[in-house]
C-alpha cells in the first residue's frame, strides 16, 4: 500500500470539505429567494469613507460615500435606468451592537406597519459567518408598489451592519431583488 498516495487523498479530501463548507456558511439568501447566479459587468470595489467594510458595484451606478460619529455608509443606485426598473442598495457599517431577539424583531415590524408597509417574510440567518436577521417589506411608496429587504448583522459587541435593498414598480421585482442579493453577497468586513 502507498501511504503518499492514501495521505494525499485525505488531505484532499479535507481541503474540499473545509471549502464546500465554507461556501455554505457565507448566506442562505439565494436559497431563499430561489435566485439564480446573477452576473455584472465591470465591477469596482468601493471601500467606505472609515475602510471598515467593501463591495463590488458596477461602475454604471451612482455610489455615494457617507461618514458621522456612528454610522459609515455606501449607497448606490443605478442611475440609468428608470427609478420602476432600477435598483437601490444602502449598506451602513453602525457603530452599535444589535441584539437579535424578539423585542428586536416586534421592533422592526412596527416600523415597517409605521411606514405603511406589510412584513412578509423574516428570518434569523448566518450572513458574513455572523447572526443575521432578514426582513422582506412590501408596500407602496409614492404611486409605486415598493419592496425592500432589510438585513441586520450583528458584527461584534461595538459594530453592526444594516443593509437595504429597494425595488420600486412592477417590472421583474424578483429578479432585481436577485441581483440586488448577488450584490451584497459580495460585501467584505475590513477586520
Amino acid at each position: 500500500m502507498n501511504y503518499n498516495k492514501v495521505i494525499n487523498k485525505v488531505i484532499f479530501v479535507f481541503i474540499a470539505s473545509l471549502l464546500l463548507y465554507s461556501c455554505n456558511e457565507q448566506s442562505t439568501l439565494k436559497e431563499d429567494f430561489n435566485c439564480k447566479e446573477s452576473f455584472f459587468n465591470d465591477l469596482k470595489k468601493v471601500k467606505d469613507v472609515e475602510n471598515n467594510f467593501s463591495i463590488n458595484l458596477p461602475t454604471s451606478w451612482k455610489t455615494s460615500v457617507y461618514t458621522d460619529e456612528i454610522q459609515s455608509s455606501i449607497y448606490t443606485a443605478d442611475t440609468t435606468k428608470q427609478l420602476t426598473n432600477a435598483i437601490l442598495l444602502d449598506v451602513n457599517y453602525i457603530s452599535n451592537s444589535i441584539e437579535i431577539n424578539d423585542i428586536f424583531k416586534l421592533k422592526i415590524e412596527h416600523e415597517n406597519l409605521s411606514n405603511k408597509l406589510i412584513q412578509k417574510k423574516a428570518k434569523e440567518f448566518t450572513f458574513l459567518n455572523k447572526p443575521s436577521y432578514y426582513v422582506i417589506s412590501i408596500g407602496k411608496k409614492g404611486k409605486f408598489r415598493y419592496k425592500s429587504l432589510q438585513i441586520f448583522t450583528n458584527l461584534n459587541k461595538e459594530q453592526s451592519l444594516i443593509v437595504k435593498a429597494e425595488i420600486y414598480g412592477d417590472s421583474l421585482v424578483d429578479e432585481r431583488l436577485c441581483k440586488a442579493i448577488t450584490l451584497i453577497e459580495k460585501i467584505k468586513i475590513q477586520q
